[in-house]
């Protein structure tokens, strides 16, 4: 086309390219129909395919982890799983073992000299009999009705041992006695009733009635039924953890209000709880009227007197093995407020609950995510590690389905996942649970991975600052593949919007990153694949991101390279299949290394966009010579994107007038292998290859390669297609071929001065860039004209006719559209179509006469 802009100017000007880049502006929407016929062109392509999990796992199939080296996905939890300890509020007094080995009282006789203190060995078998009696002990107690300990506590009845200090009840065990347990009825109680100024005596530290002479021991009772059969020492350091005990539940004020609501609501649920045994479908019952008595109670997450008998009952009924049940239960105990071992219990039931898809529904109507975002919302980091995990996980779960995937935009998921995330991205390399947070941003970007399917959540990705924090991610991860991929993909999905591209093009960091990771990672296909994706989403978008990467220190080196890799696996996969005599899988999917090569010709072509980068990469010989080999060894039906890429990137590069371009040394060679792709099936592969030879057919090499192979022919016979951007296409080649004397006579044996004005007549007002390559076309074509008639024939009529009515403002321009579409085509109209028009012309009419 330069040398036809040359004879159209008749001038001595430099010669330019064929095709002029679009102009630095916002694009309209009649720019839309113009983008594909740019020379500097950028290249669209599919955001690599993930496909979905079959089950639910904490890792996934693909996961780099190895089963050792990862938190279980499958375990068992049962009413055990709990400490019971841990329910009371903390009072930051933990209670210490206990020296003291107390000798059992066997006669009810001795009682009042149960304070002796006998240095006499004990016999083993008495022994094996106090440990058996224990065991016996603690298991009744955890399968027995406890709620009448709770109606002792509030009648004159002895106190138990359990309500007297429950938080100390596995060091009160130490000092029971043994008895045979024949009565399931038998109850151990204590045989001392503590009144409250005795307790208050206790908690100022006077003697009071609980003085001993003897180091401060007092007797405590083995009561069955109204037998007492035993007496048992009470040793000093017992004495003053109890009244360390008791101080800490003095601390807990109990209001009226609570204590009417616990005694008229509560308990009677939990009377019913006991009474209803294994009847799934009323404990589930009994658990929404639980929690509609706690919530109106305003008892979630504030500490109260009963709360650990209250969860006893409720850990009890983990046992019984059902979904439904379970998930009640965890909703009481996350909003009652548990920590320690219990969270992770309840977390690890949650997150099984969660991993049945079948269960979806429920968990939709019982509104436990918000549950769970509570908990990523307030637990301690550090602390609770691996609860927030199975939170986490659960989650995730929760997020592969929509509904609850919207549910979690409305309740400002995105902010709660990305405020943890900067809290895990604080935490560095070398504290010692750096590496087990890696689980638990594995679990946090598998979920943003699915909430950015929506557009609401890109919305909120944007506002809360997650690019910087995913970056960090990035970074402090690099050497972890599982959050690495899982941050790439999410990116990956986002790239593909401008808003989110410009988002990520101000992180100056991500080119040197992403760099980084293709360097470390090179054979890691599906992380690959999603990084070059990103870039050429990122090269499409901006010139600067194209400057920002191309400066970057390795960018054209990293992209070689892995072209080299993929190129070879790509090859080496071809003749595994010829040696084997089997054919491609399925020819209308890439295989894994043509995706990446696909995806990487694309950066390197919107990468040659930019002067710099685009003058440098036509002069990289290494990259010109690996594009014509995927033009050489790939046919189009195996791989039809890739081939056209590879054409698209060798036309932008073509566009580059260099000193030792790689493009200019191997343009005969190019030429062959686009006469190939003409011959394809591909129409879309016949236009990338006209695209191609009409920044070529500025070299009198290729002109003459044109005529000798005939393509001129072709490319005549593309003008009858009807399709603007194909005959925008073929007008080039034609234009440069029309400015050598000796082959304009070509274009009218052919018919080509006809198809010519046709297509002036068909686009014309719609498209005034096509009309003014016609135009120019046909001045080239007519610079030697002596005679309006010998020159352009019986389509002379029909030619002024149609540029007296185009050049009429008034007839061309249609005002009636939208103004900044009518305001566009004005300017083409005016800048580049009427004054080629007008020469035209008035060289047709000037020559009429002869």
């Amino acid at each position: 086309l330069c040398r036809g802009m040359q004879a159209f100017r008749n001038t001595a000007e430099k010669p330019e390219p064929f095709y002029r880049l679009s102009m630095p502006k916002q694009k309209t929407s009649s720019e839309i129909i113009n983008e594909a016929r740019n020379a500097l062109r950028t290249l669209r392509t599919q955001r690599p395919f993930t496909p979905t999990e079959n089950q639910r796992k904490l890792f996934g199939s693909g996961s780099s982890r190895t089963p050792e080296n990862r938190p279980p996905s499958v375990f068992s939890l049962h009413a055990s799983s709990f400490d019971l300890a841990e329910s009371r509020p903390v009072s930051g007094i933990r209670l210490s073992p206990l020296d003291h080995k107390p000798k059992l009282i066997t006669s009810a006789n001795d009682e009042d000299s149960s304070i002796s203190l006998s240095k006499t060995p004990v016999d083993p078998e008495e022994v094996r009999r106090v440990s058996n009696a224990r065991a016996d002990l603690f298991r009744r107690t955890s399968q027995e009705n406890f709620l009448h300990d709770e109606e002792k506590v509030s009648s004159k009845e002895p106190v138990t041992m359990n309500n007297l200090c429950r938080s100390n009840e596995n060091c009160l065990a130490e000092q029971r006695a043994h008895t045979p347990f024949n009565s399931g009825e038998s109850q151990l109680i204590c045989n001392e009733c503590i009144s409250k100024s005795e307790r208050e005596d206790l908690l100022k530290g006077t003697a009071g009635n609980f003085s001993s002479p003897l180091r401060g021991e007092r007797s405590v009772m083995l009561e069955y039924g109204n037998c007492v059969t035993s007496a048992q020492p009470f040793p000093s350091c017992l004495y003053e953890q109890i009244s360390m005990c008791l101080e800490e539940d003095t601390k807990i004020n109990e209001s009226e209000e609570e204590e009417s609501l616990w005694h008229l609501k509560i308990l009677p649920i939990l009377h019913e709880m006991e009474n209803v045994e294994e009847n799934i479908e009323s404990l589930c019952l009994a658990c929404t009227k639980l929690h509609q008595a706690l919530n109106e109670g305003n008892m979630f997450g504030k500490r109260f007197k009963r709360k650990k008998l209250l969860l006893k009952t409720l850990y009890k009924l983990v046992d019984i093995d059902s979904d439904p049940l379970c998930l009640k239960l965890a909703k009481i105990i996350l909003s009652i407020k548990v920590n320690g071992k219990n969270l992770l219990s309840i977390c690890k039931i949650a997150f099984k609950i969660c991993r049945n898809e079948k269960n979806d529904s429920i968990i939709q109507n019982d509104r436990l995510l918000d549950c769970l975002l509570e908990v990523l919302r307030t637990e301690d980091l550090q602390k609770n590690s691996e609860a927030l995990l199975y939170c986490m996980g659960a989650v995730k779960f929760m997020s592969g389905n929509v509904v609850l995937l919207n549910e979690m935009i409305n309740k400002h998921a995105v902010e709660t996942l990305l405020q943890l995330m900067k809290q895990i991205n604080n935490v560095k390399e070398n504290d010692t649970y750096f590496s087990n947070l890696g689980h638990l941003l594995v679990q946090l970007t598998a979920t943003l991975r699915n909430l950015a399917d929506l557009p609401q959540a890109r919305c909120q990705l944007i506002c809360n600052g997650a690019v910087p924090e995913l970056c960090v991610a990035l970074e402090q991860r690099v050497n972890d593949v599982d959050v690495c991929t899982y941050i790439v993909r999410i990116l990956s999905k986002l790239s593909s919007y401008s808003d989110f591209c410009a988002a990520l093009a101000d992180c100056s960091r991500c080119y040197v990153l992403f760099l980084a990771l293709l360097n470390k990672h090179q054979k890691k296909q599906d992380l690959v694949v999603r990084i070059v994706f990103i870039l050429g989403n990122l090269m499409a978008e901006s010139n600067q991101a194209r400057q920002q990467f191309f400066k970057a220190k390795g960018s054209v080196n990293t992209l070689i390279s892995l072209f080299q890799t993929y190129h070879k696996l790509d090859l080496n996969a071809e003749k595994r299949n010829c040696e084997k005599g089997e054919e491609k899988n399925n020819p209308k999917h890439p295989s894994e290394a043509e995706d990446v090569l696909m995806k990487l010709i694309r950066v390197l072509a919107n990468l040659s966009i930019h002067p710099s980068a685009g003058a440098a990469l036509a002069a990289a010989h290494p990259v010109v010579e690996l594009l014509v080999t995927v033009l050489e060894y790939k046919p189009t039906d195996d791989c039809e994107e890739l081939v056209i890429n590879a054409a698209a990137a060798i036309n932008n590069l073509s566009y580059y007038k260099v000193r030792n371009s790689a493009i200019e040394d191997k343009k005969l060679h190019i030429a062959e292998m686009l006469l190939k792709l003409l011959m394809s099936n591909s129409m879309d592969g016949v236009v990338e290859a006209v695209r191609v030879f009409g920044n070529l057919s500025q070299y009198h090499e290729i002109c003459d390669f044109i005529i000798q192979k005939k393509i001129y022919k072709f490319v005549i016979a593309l003008l009858d297609a009807k399709d603007q951007h194909i005959c925008y296409s073929a007008c080039g080649v034609l234009l440069n071929l029309a400015v050598d004397t000796n082959r304009r006579a070509l274009l009218k044996e052919e018919g080509g001065i006809g198809k010519l004005v046709d297509c002036l007549q068909d686009f014309g007002p719609a498209d005034w860039q096509l009309a003014c390559l016609i135009c120019k076309t046909l001045w080239n074509y007519s610079e030697n004209i002596t005679s309006t008639a010998s020159c352009f024939g019986e389509d002379t009529d029909t030619l002024l006719v149609l540029l007296t009515s185009l050049l009429d403002e008034e007839l061309s321009l249609d005002y009636s559209l939208d103004r900044d579409v009518r305001d566009y085509h004005k300017m083409y109209w005016e800048t580049e179509f009427k004054p080629v028009a007008e020469k035209l012309l008035d060289r047709i009419q000037s020559h009429r006469s002869s």
